[in-house]
């Protein structure tokens, strides 16, 4: 949608909290229920911590009692890289974004059925919350769209 250019910048890293750092940097996972995002339900977009690139919209983002927040599609599909992941003795499809290569997160096939079955498991410390009223002074107004109210 936007000819903004994403990439992962050593002076946005260097600003990182630790477990941001962790998270995105060293491929960590945060706790489950004791992170920003997973009860959160204000309409708006998640865009990676380190690049900034849009990665899912609130629209998509549902409670699968994980405790982390989970989407079932991402807002830009080009954003998004899933990579085989073969730590702790399971194969796992990891996600990661595209420019910034920040790891996100896992993809799961027990997402709502309705909505194509995926769950993309994030942790909160790889995102920001754009909440729908900032979408545009943050350069993201090319999304509102997908927030407009239907009139009766």
């Amino acid at each position: 949608m936007s000819t903004t250019e994403y990439r992962k910048d050593p002076a946005v890293i260097a600003q990182l909290t630790p477990d941001q750092y962790a998270v995105t940097q060293t491929d960590a996972t945060e706790p489950a229920f004791r992170n920003e995002f997973w009860d959160n339900h204000d309409d708006g977009i998640y865009v990676d911590v380190v690049s900034g690139e849009p990665l899912f919209s609130s629209r998509d983002k549902f409670d699968s009692g994980s405790g982390w927040p989970s989407f079932t599609r991402p807002i830009e599909p080009a954003h998004i890289v899933n990579k085989e992941d073969r730590s702790f003795w399971m194969k796992r499809t990891e996600v990661r974004s595209a420019n910034g290569d920040s790891h996100l997160g896992h993809l799961f096939d027990d997402g709502p059925v309705a909505d194509g079955g995926l769950r993309y498991c994030i942790n909160s410390a790889a995102l920001r919350f754009v909440p729908v009223d900032e979408l545009e002074a943050q350069g993201y107004g090319d999304y509102r769209s997908q927030f407009a109210t239907k009139e009766a």
